[in-house]
């Protein structure tokens, strides 16, 4: 009975915990997409500027926050957790990319819009 009780802790522990990093998941999608828009909108050059100096600082950021967090848990952490962990760290690190690279063919398209509007504007 002991036994079972135990199993079925253990059970709940995994699945609150599966739950509580899907929700990190979806949060952080969630709050990527709404970046993504507010990059559309912002169509001024110098803003996408800022931007990516900006998500270059934050990966920066979290690097070391990982690196840290690292230090200091490896002994409490098991190292499935800490697996978890890189893997969430990795899919924001994809993320990041994805929105720079995002960024920086706005900035080029803008460049050309440009270009082209001056152009029309000779003839």
């Amino acid at each position: 009975m002991m036994m079972m009780m135990m199993m079925m802790m253990m059970m709940m522990m995994m699945m609150m915990m599966m739950m509580m990093m899907m929700m990190m998941m979806t949060m952080m999608m969630t709050m990527m997409m709404t970046m993504m828009m507010m990059m559309t909108m912002m169509m001024v050059i110098m803003m996408m500027m800022m931007m990516t100096m900006m998500m270059m600082t934050m990966m920066m950021v979290i690097m070391m926050m990982m690196v840290i967090m690292m230090m200091t848990m490896m002994t409490m952490m098991t190292m499935m957790t800490m697996m978890m962990m890189m893997m969430m760290m990795m899919m924001m690190m994809m993320m990041m990319m994805m929105i720079m690279m995002m960024m920086m063919m706005m900035m080029m398209m803008m460049m050309m819009m440009m270009m082209m509007i001056r152009d029309f504007n000779r003839f």
